[in-house]
């Protein structure tokens, strides 16, 4: 008995479905290229056994424990840590025992996809998750783990992965990347910039923060100037170990240009405390324009990742800290948001600029014209609430018809669960594959084009966005 379905997310129409199989075929084992996540170094820096079937795919998956939360689960009962030093449940069985009793929750949506993905094709598990199954299959995954060919390295060759990009604030020390680096391994694990802990000065210690970046680079960062030399300092530092993108997690995709004068003085407030919300949002615009000015000099390619409200709960931010499962999409305005950046470096040659959304409703809109006209944008793929089968569709029907294929950037994962990449990417190629299949079945591809797109999709469009 196997838990997925060979022709799982292709038309229902018998001739575009055999098509998607054919287009499917001659991607589906092409290396992962995953330009995008948060899957920790530490883990292919000391290569060490995954502790548990439960630590390794529910407590630290928002996905998995926001779903579980929605349905009166504590986030204390499934292991998730407590940042006052409260307790939370520490036995693995038996938060996998209430993970197992809950899996019909996640009927119908990704995440189910994605873990029975991971228990087939990487533990060969081949019952479904359940009550009275619960017991024999976190065995079976304990007992995998202890094995060599489950530790992190061996999986990421196993996984075909040709490279992976972290993420890494600005302040960390990148020790294990630099561990990777030294090790003589051949994974190519690459960090990216993400510097929202000293840009935004409503993020909680801002000013500690700025402190510690000039500590950490040599340069006074209680001046505007040597805080961008700070800045461009890190950058360098992150490049030296792998980095080809900075990374920002702004509140909106707002930008602005102001004068040096301007800047700075907002920046003297910020380090005082004593901005206002509005002008704390305008010095975030202000330093988006700013990073992508660097990037004319470094070469770093820049993800702006806006339209979340982040830690939407205060109770579960006090009690378990940030990213776990309270953030939630918000509209997001890009054509007057953007304008600012635009003007200054739209045009510019050798920049790339990659917008994601969770506003799926600018897609045609707005995200599409822009990227379509621009040539420093490029779209990219569904993120986060999205990253399904069916976000994936509703993106290459929206995009498609103004910004084409190549103004996007393939496919990457964004995640935390190191057991859900291939079948993310598998699901993207998948997803891709119908997509194409359709165009050709109704006379919009030619069927060799189409074969050649999925490629383009699949492997070649983000290396190059990327610079990888």
């Amino acid at each position: 008995m196997a838990l997925l379905d060979e022709d799982r997310l292709f038309p229902v129409e018998p001739r575009t479905r055999g098509l998607a199989r054919d287009i499917y075929r001659t991607i589906r084992d092409l290396p992962i290229v995953s330009p995008h996540g948060h899957t920790d170094p530490a883990w292919f820096a000391l290569n060490e056994p995954f502790p548990d079937p439960a630590e390794l795919f529910v407590v630290p998956d928002h996905y998995v424990f926001r779903m579980l939360c929605s349905q009166g689960i504590a986030l204390t009962d499934l292991g998730v840590p407590r940042v006052d030093g409260g307790t939370s449940e520490r036995d693995p069985r038996r938060i996998w025992q209430l993970f197992a009793d809950n899996f019909y929750l996640f009927r119908g949506t990704p995440s189910a996809l994605w873990l029975n993905h991971a228990f087939q094709e990487v533990f060969g598990i081949d019952e479904p998750l359940g009550p009275k199954t619960a017991t024999r299959i976190y065995d079976h995954i304990a007992d995998c783990l202890a094995r060599p060919e489950f530790r992190p390295r061996a999986l990421f060759d196993r996984f075909n992965i040709e490279v992976i990009a972290t993420t890494e604030p600005a302040l960390d020390p990148l020790e294990h990347h630099r561990t990777i680096r030294d090790s003589g391994w051949g994974g190519r694990v690459i960090t990216a910039y993400r510097p929202d802990a000293v840009i935004d000065p409503e993020f909680e210690g801002f000013a500690a923060n700025v402190a510690r970046l000039g500590e950490i680079t040599g340069e006074d960062t209680r001046s505007w100037h040597g805080y961008l030399a700070a800045h461009r300092a890190r950058r360098a530092f992150f490049k030296q170990h792998g980095a080809t993108s900075t990374d920002h997690g702004a509140p909106s995709a707002r930008t602005e240009d102001l004068s040096p004068t301007e800047a700075a003085g907002l920046f003297d407030k910020a380090l005082a405390g004593r901005c206002t919300a509005e002008e704390a949002d305008r010095f975030r615009g202000h330093m988006l324009t700013e990073m992508a000015r660097m990037s004319l000099d470094d070469g770093l390619v820049m993800q702006i990742h806006p339209g979340a409200f982040r830690n939407h709960s205060p109770a579960v931010l006090a009690r378990h800290g940030r990213d776990k499962g309270f953030d939630v999409p918000t509209r997001t305005d890009y054509v007057r948001a953007l304008k600012p950046l635009l003007d200054a470096v739209g045009h510019e040659p050798g920049l790339t600029i990659i917008l994601f959304t969770l506003d799926e409703t600018s897609y045609a809109r707005e995200l599409a014209p822009l990227a379509g006209a621009y040539p420093v944008l490029r779209l990219g793929p569904p993120w986060w609430f999205h990253d399904s089968a069916e976000g994936m569709r509703r993106f290459r029907e929206m995009a498609t018809e103004t910004a084409g294929f190549y103004n996007t950037v393939g496919f990457n994962d964004d995640t935390r669960a190191f057991c859900s990449i291939p079948a993310r990417h598998d699901v993207a190629r998948r997803s891709d594959a119908a997509f194409l299949a359709t165009l050709v079945a109704t006379g919009r591809l030619g069927e060799g084009e189409a074969y050649e797109v999925a490629r383009d999709l699949t492997y070649t469009l983000v290396k190059a966005a990327y610079r990888l």
